[in-house]
């Protein structure tokens, strides 16, 4: 029998006339669920534990990690046996319909690693699903619960609820790339009331208008806030984004990025030897300006794509001006001259070089641009 086939229902935002405090049950019961068969599922379990996660799988509070069988319909057998109607199922986010039999309803989450998503007030109104150990080929790493009711992914970071306390003490921001990287940083930090760094993220999806609100209005972003992503092509546009986000939201401190090597985000680092310390340092003691990162991220791209650009002068002075608008994003003078100083060192291009394309951008801002062939960005 092959796999059923999903339909996607309508209206896009699901659970819209269904009462709100019943897809909230919903969705806290399916956590308890969740949070049950963890217990008997030994590969997610050890997969966690390997990963140096193994606190969340002894320790219920305050993550709530679970665990989503392979079945199709495990939960929802689950949840209707407990009194749910198929309209709260569906408008919470935990079921879809079969396409071909409205009256059949599918599990969202099949074989997944579960984590509650939590609304500021503390209630669970979403989950991220992580794939269980040894996916096959085609299956996304993360899926998300799809929007509905109680449920605007691009309002909510992962991790605010669960550390109220840290992010009230005025501990630093980490903007980190999924539940596993909030988790990570989280248990470095676990036995320490002093100040240190608090991990957050986006919600399945890139950073939103209002997630970076929400980052400038935590108590602690006039310690700044820290981009830490994966060092790889997908991490280093996180950060781009970030950057972009962030420094319109007139933040009260820095904005900063942290430095892996190759391949290594904070989940990675936890569990190396002494992986806690490892990750502190690299949270703590190596953070850079976060333009500087982005001004390294464009450079790296362009020579990417066209790999001799900077062996002749033509291609040095077509990559400073690709690069120099980042001079004008700079939020103070000395700033500025650190990007300029950057572009020189990076393209070996000159000085003059430098100020006399800053100048050209400059015109092209006052009096409309000028007709220029540029290597993609």
């Amino acid at each position: 029998m092959g796999a059923p086939r999903l339909s996607h229902p309508t209206p896009s935002i699901r659970g819209l006339g269904v009462d709100p405090q019943r897809l909230l049950a919903a969705v806290e019961a399916a956590v308890t669920y969740y949070r049950n068969q963890l217990a008997y599922a030994d590969g997610p379990r050890a997969y966690l534990v390997d990963r140096g996660l193994g606190v969340v799988v002894q320790r219920e509070w305050p993550w709530r990690v679970g665990y989503a069988q392979p079945g199709w319909s495990s939960l929802t057998r689950h949840l209707r046996a407990a009194g749910f109607t198929a309209e709260e199922l569906v408008g919470a986010g935990l079921a879809t319909r079969a396409r071909g039999d409205a009256d059949r309803l599918l599990d969202v989450f099949r074989d997944r690693i579960m984590f509650p998503v939590r609304d500021p007030a503390g209630h669970a109104v979403a989950f991220l699903g992580r794939a269980g150990p040894g996916p096959g080929d085609g299956v996304p790493k993360y899926i998300n619960s799809p929007e509905t009711a109680i449920y605007d992914k691009g309002r909510l970071l992962f991790g605010v609820a669960e550390q109220q306390d840290r992010l009230n003490e005025r501990w630093t921001p980490v903007l980190v790339e999924g539940p596993a990287d909030v988790l990570a940083v989280w248990l470095s930090y676990s036995r320490s009331r002093r100040a240190g760094a608090v991990a957050l993220a986006p919600c399945g999806n890139m950073l939103t208008d209002g997630q970076a609100a929400i980052l400038r209005d935590l108590p602690g972003a006039a310690r700044g806030i820290v981009a830490a992503f994966d060092a790889d092509p997908a991490g280093r546009g996180a950060v781009d984004r970030a950057w972009q986000l962030l420094r319109q939201q007139r933040l009260p401190g820095p904005l900063l990025a942290a430095e892996f090597s190759a391949g290594a985000d904070p989940a990675d680092l936890l569990h190396r030897p002494n992986g806690r310390a490892q990750l502190r340092a690299a949270l703590q003691w190596r953070e850079r300006p976060m333009l500087d990162a982005v001004v390294d991220h464009r450079l790296a791209r362009l020579i990417e794509r066209h790999p001799r650009l900077l062996e002749d002068i033509d291609g040095r002075c077509a990559a400073v001006r690709v690069l120099v608008p980042l001079v004008f994003e700079a939020v103070s003078p000395d700033e500025a001259i650190r990007v300029a100083q950057r572009i020189v060192a990076g393209t070996g291009a000159g000085v003059d070089t430098v100020a006399i394309a800053a100048l050209a951008h400059l015109e092209d801002a006052l009096h409309g641009p000028r007709q220029r062939t540029e290597p993609a960005a």
